[in-house]
């Protein structure tokens, strides 16, 4: 064996497949898409769910209840150990955590909770804060203010 025939023959993309190319091309006549039905006409996407008409998933499988989900607020949560980081006096509003990244992605309502330690004095408004988070910021000299939801 010739070592560089071990590399013979393997290239970095794979050609794209050149259907309706004649019998000699292994991909002519039919172009790969069989004899007849839907999947060989031209136009054919078969919708999202559908099984070739038996029943489908979605409509075996019982659906039950109430799903509060849709209704429900998106909380952003921002712990003590992200604060901490923040200048001594700063008043923290949810426009400030967005802008220093304290609270990330698509929220309604922002909760403050208690894990870390708070050194500094901060003004902290939010939607929302555990008894721990409350405790703390008021010990370390700071104040809470709470937004309407």
């Amino acid at each position: 064996m010739i070592i560089d025939d071990v590399h013979r023959g393997i290239l970095a993309r794979k050609p794209r497949k050149r259907v309706g190319r004649g019998p000699g091309s292994g991909h002519g006549k039919t172009s790969g898409r069989g004899h007849k039905g839907a999947g060989s006409r031209s136009g054919n996407r078969q919708r999202l769910g559908f099984e070739g008409g038996q029943m489908p998933l979605m409509r075996r499988v019982a659906k039950r209840g109430f799903n509060n989900n849709y209704f429900a607020l998106t909380v952003a949560e921002v712990n003590l150990t992200a604060l901490a980081a923040v200048e001594a006096g700063t008043r923290l509003t949810p426009e400030v955590m967005v802008e220093k990244g304290l609270a990330k992605g698509r929220f309604d309502v922002i909760k403050i909770l208690g894990t870390g330690e708070l050194t500094q004095a901060l003004t902290v408004v939010a939607h929302r804060f555990s008894a721990s988070a409350e405790q703390k910021i008021v010990a370390a000299g700071g104040t809470v203010e709470r937004l309407a939801e």
